[in-house]
C-alpha cells in the first residue's frame, strides 16, 4: 500500500534535499565541537554555526533596520518549547502580568499555567470560532500594562493565521514587548522581525524550515534578553573562570554542548528555503489545502474546522468526523488508504475549546511543500470512502 504523509504540522517529511547528507558528512568527517577546541576543524564548525545564525536573520528580517541586532541575538534551543520556557520563565516573576491568546499551544499554555501558580497574572485574550484574535479585544487586554505578550502566529489545529501587523502595532503603541510563536508559520509565512518590531521570535527547525528534529532558535532583542534570567546554566566555553553564567548573548542562554548535527542539517535546509522562498512554499501548500477543503466540504458528516477557505491560514486543515470517532477515522485512513494524519487535541486544548472541538478533538491534515495534487485528491477520495460505510 502506498503511504501519503500529511502530518507536516508535527514534523516535515521529507526533509529538504541534502539535509541527511550534510549531517552524515559532519558526523563521519568532522565531529568537532565549538568553543571547546583550538584546531581548524572546530573553527570550521564554528563558522557554519555562525552562518546558520546569519541565514536565520536574513530569512526573518532581523537586523536590516535595527542595526544593533546581530548573530548574537539568535539563540539555538532544542525546540520552540524549550525556547518559550526560557523566555517566559526567564522574564516573568511574581506580580508580573502576561497576555496570551486562547489559541496557544501547550508550549505556551503550560509554562503560563506554571507561572500563574507562582504569582504571575496570566490574561488570555479570546479568539473567535475560527481562531482569529480580535485586535480590539487584544488592545483592551493591554490596558493594565502587561510585562510581555506572547501570541501563536499560526494555529497548529486550524491553520488560522493571526494578523501580526495589527497585533504588533497595538503592542508597539503601548510599549509592550511582543513574542511570536512561529512554529506553524516559519518557512512558509514571510515574517519581518524588524518591521514588526518584535521582541522575540521562536522558530523550530524541523517543521516548515524542513530541517531535523531537536533544533530550533529564539531570536531576541537585547532588551528582552536583559529581562531574562537563564533557567539552565552550565559550561559555555567562555569565561570559564567564573561560576556565573556569561551575561552576553548567545552564551547566556546556550549552556552545554549545542546540537551541532541539528544545526548542520538546519543550515542545509535554510539554503533550500532561501532558494525556493517562503512565498512560493506557502502558495503551494495553500493550493493543496484549498483543493482539499473544496473536496471535503460537502461530504456528509465531515466538518472543516477553522477558516472555510485559504485566506488567513496556513496549510493546516482539521476535520471533525461527526458520525464516527475521530480516532477511528484516522485509523481507517491509515490502515485502508495509507494516509498519515494526526488526531486528538494536538497539545492545544485551549485552541480546541476556542474552536468548539474539545474534548473530541479533530483529525488534522497538514500539507507540505513536497505533497502533490494527486496525493490531495487521493486523501479526498479516501475520506469519501470511509464515511460512506
Amino acid at each position: 500500500m502506498r503511504k501519503i504523509y500529511l502530518d507536516n504540522g508535527s514534523t516535515s517529511f521529507p526533509k529538504a534535499p541534502g539535509v541527511g547528507d550534510a549531517i552524515k558528512r559532519y558526523i563521519e568527517e568532522s565531529g568537532a565541537n565549538i568553543n571547546r577546541g583550538g584546531y581548524q576543524a572546530a573553527y570550521d564548525v564554528a563558522d557554519t554555526v555562525l552562518e546558520t545564525r546569519s541565514m536565520l536573520m536574513d530569512l526573518f528580517g532581523m537586523g536590516r533596520e535595527r542595526k544593533k541586532l546581530s548573530e548574537k541575538n539568535v539563540v539555538f534551543v532544542p525546540s520552540v518549547t524549550y525556547g518559550l520556557n526560557f523566555i517566559l520563565k526567564g522574564a516573568l516573576r511574581s506580580g508580573d502580568r502576561l497576555v496570551i491568546s486562547s489559541m496557544e499551544h501547550n508550549a505556551v499554555a503550560r509554562p503560563a499555567d506554571d507561572l500563574s501558580k507562582a504569582g504571575v497574572e496570566v490574561s488570555t485574550c479570546p479568539c473567535d470560532g475560527e481562531g482569529r484574535l480580535d485586535p480590539g479585544a487584544f488592545e483592551k487586554m493591554l490596558d493594565r500594562g502587561p510585562k510581555l505578550a506572547v501570541i501563536n502566529l499560526a494555529s497548529n489545529v486550524s491553520g488560522t493565521l493571526q494578523d501580526a501587523a495589527a497585533i504588533s502595532g497595538i503592542c508597539r503603541a503601548r510599549g509592550i514587548p511582543l513574542v511570536l510563536d512561529a512554529s506553524q508559520a516559519a518557512g512558509a509565512v514571510d515574517i519581518d522581525f524588524d518591521e514588526l518590531e518584535l521582541a522575540g521570535l521562536c522558530v523550530p527547525g524541523h517543521k516548515g524550515l524542513l530541517g531535523p528534529q531537536g533544533i530550533g532558535a529564539i531570536m531576541i532583542t537585547d532588551e528582552l534578553a536583559d529581562m531574562m534570567d537563564p533557567i539552565v546554566t552550565g559550561g559555555t566555553g567562555s569565561i570559564s573562570d567564573s561560576l556565573e553564567m556569561p551575561d552576553f548573548l548567545p552564551d547566556k542562554f546556550e549552556p552545554g554542548t549545542l546540537n551541532i548535527p541539528g544545526i548542520i542539517g538546519l543550515n542545509q535546509a535554510l539554503k533550500f528555503i532561501r532558494t525556493e522562498t517562503p512565498s512560493r512554499i506557502l502558495a503551494h501548500e495553500l493550493r493543496l489545502a484549498g483543493r482539499f477543503i473544496d473536496g471535503v466540504r460537502d461530504i456528509p458528516g465531515v466538518k472543516v474546522i477553522g477558516p472555510a477557505g485559504t485566506a488567513g491560514r496556513v496549510g493546516v486543515v482539521s476535520l471533525d468526523f461527526e458520525a464516527m470517532d475521530n480516532a477511528d477515522a484516522a485509523y481507517r485512513l491509515e490502515s485502508s488508504c495509507g494516509i498519515m494524519t494526526r488526531c486528538g487535541l494536538h497539545c492545544a486544548p485551549l485552541a480546541h475549546r476556542t474552536l468548539g472541538t474539545y474534548p473530541r478533538g479533530t483529525v488534522r491534515f497538514t500539507f507540505g511543500y513536497f505533497n502533490t495534487e494527486e496525493e490531495t485528491d487521493h486523501a479526498i477520495e479516501c475520506i469519501k470512502e470511509i464515511t460512506s460505510k
